[in-house]
């Protein structure tokens, strides 16, 4: 879609990052405000979601009418039909006079609903109707309003978790959902929480009077950029913000971070980033697997000669082999190998007789390992003899088709 700028938009709105995850919600946004489709965003607290229906309501066709944003989780659940529908005099102790509530206040503009999967129950079913009919009833009321409002909604809640829990109907989940959007977590956009610990340093100093904003060592990059970040954006702002009020010395190293909880993960996303000895031991059975399999290769092909030999013998002339004596070297095997393995094995094998490449042929000893596991991935790390969540890893690394 034309018409706009990725940049232009991030320095408007003071958004900072280059990862394509973000560029891809951000392009997301900008195509679907021209229409009245509802948008339903999901992301973990902390990563911004609020920006989203900003930038949908600026971008669109409503811009000159209200924008509302409120958060469903802070209206006590004795007020929120109220608050979001309205109601007449009366209705209630304390309602001297109607109130249009949020629906009517934002007619013709957009409506920002978040945390949404914290409304209860019978909430959801009003707000069902509204999105259904355009029509809703203000409490103590029994004549239906028009509105005209679009709906965005955002939730940091696992929604199939809560769906399937009946604590959220499931209809409901279909009709705010026409666009869904998904804010990437902190911890998967990369270089992007350098450029944010960057811009949080420079901010804070300009606020608080700081000459000095504080820099990162390459080392403490390494460590922000591989740590989980839970909290997101919202606690890399508070971790900056306290360091460059606290730390006497600019240069952030490790150790530092270290003192605020923000330490090198063990699972980082990126295998770059983890110490070199971490991968090593990760990868130790494996390679002791695939040379385990190289000597079973090697004996399998010495007892094939043997019996051919035996069997050329024995008889002489024949073509047709009537029976096999028992093989002189018993290999001992967990599972039951197939011949299609054995085959694949043995190239491997074949293709280091002189040096043995992992990396080259590690995948080949995965695919493996999935086959004869039907694809069960407990299975098939207990027969690697490394975790499931490695073997999880490897498999998106190395692409693997399942």
């Amino acid at each position: 879609m034309a018409g706009y700028d990725l940049t232009q938009i991030k320095t408007r709105y003071g958004i900072i990052g280059r990862d394509s995850k973000l560029d891809t919600v951000l392009d997301t946004a900008l195509q679907v405000a021209k229409t009245n489709l509802a948008v339903f965003i999901q992301g973990e607290s902390g990563v911004g979601k609020e920006i989203i229906p900003r930038i949908i309501h600026d971008s669109s066709l409503r811009k000159t009418k209200r924008y509302i944003a409120i958060n469903c989780g802070s209206i006590p659940e004795g007020t929120i039909d109220s608050e979001l529908f309205g109601h007449v005099k009366g209705s209630f102790t304390g309602a001297d006079r109607d109130h249009d509530g949020y629906f009517g206040a934002a007619n013709g503009g957009t409506l920002f609903l978040d945390e949404v999967g914290e409304l209860p129950l019978p909430t959801q079913v009003r707000l069902l109707r509204v999105l259904e009919t355009g029509e809703y009833i203000p409490v103590g009321s029994n004549e239906p309003r028009k509105t005209d409002v679009r709906i965005v909604a955002a939730t940091n809640v696992k929604i199939e978790k809560a769906i399937r829990e009946g604590k959220f109907r499931e209809d409901l989940y279909y009709r705010l959902c026409t666009i869904s959007v998904k804010m990437p977590p902190l911890r998967e956009r990369g270089q992007d929480v350098v450029l944010l610990f960057k811009k949080f340093a420079m901010d804070s100093a300009a606020l608080y009077n700081i000459p000095e904003p504080l820099r990162l060592t390459p080392e403490a990059e390494k460590v922000v950029m591989s740590y989980k970040w839970p909290g997101n954006i919202r606690q890399l702002k508070n971790v900056v913000e306290q360091m460059n009020i606290l730390c006497k010395d600019r240069l952030v190293t490790p150790e530092m971070l270290a003192g605020y909880g923000v330490t090198p993960s063990a699972e980082s996303t990126d295998l770059a980033l983890r110490p070199a000895s971490i991968a090593a031991k990760e990868s130790e059975p494996i390679e002791q697997t695939l040379k385990m399999m190289q000597l079973m290769i090697q004996s399998l092909k010495m007892d094939v000669e043997l019996l051919k030999q035996k069997s050329s013998e024995q008889h002489t002339g024949s073509h047709f082999v009537h029976q096999l004596p028992a093989p002189s070297v018993q290999i001992e095997q967990p599972h039951t190998i197939s011949s299609a393995d054995i085959d694949e094995v043995e190239d491997i094998a074949m293709d280091n007789e002189e040096d043995l490449n992992l990396e080259k042929n590690e995948k080949r000893l995965i695919e493996i390992a999935l086959r004869r596991s039907r694809n069960r991935r407990n299975l098939a790390a207990k027969d690697l003899g490394i975790s499931e969540r490695t073997l999880y890893r490897k498999i998106r690394d190395y692409g693997i088709e399942e």
